[in-house]
């Protein structure tokens, strides 16, 4: 991945000494790709990489956010 990441939040993972990091990261993919938010799971906590990751173009993001908050309600 190439690009500029620029922290957001970081906490820790339920139930794990993981952390759940969330950034933004210019260009992922590349000049002139779209920017992202990048949402990524350590299951330690002194991971400098995380096991998981997901890129969301900025267009997603409302409807992921809403999808999140249905399933919030459902456990």
């Amino acid at each position: 991945m190439s690009g500029t990441i620029t922290p957001i939040d970081e906490m820790t993972l339920s139930g794990t000494k993981g952390k759940i990091t969330v950034t933004t990261v210019d260009q992922p993919y590349g000049p002139k790709s779209e920017s992202v938010a990048s949402i990524g799971i350590s299951l330690k906590a002194d991971a400098t990489e995380p096991e998981w990751k997901v890129h969301i173009p900025k267009a997603n993001i409302a409807q992921v956010i809403e999808a999140l908050q249905k399933a919030e309600k459902e456990l």
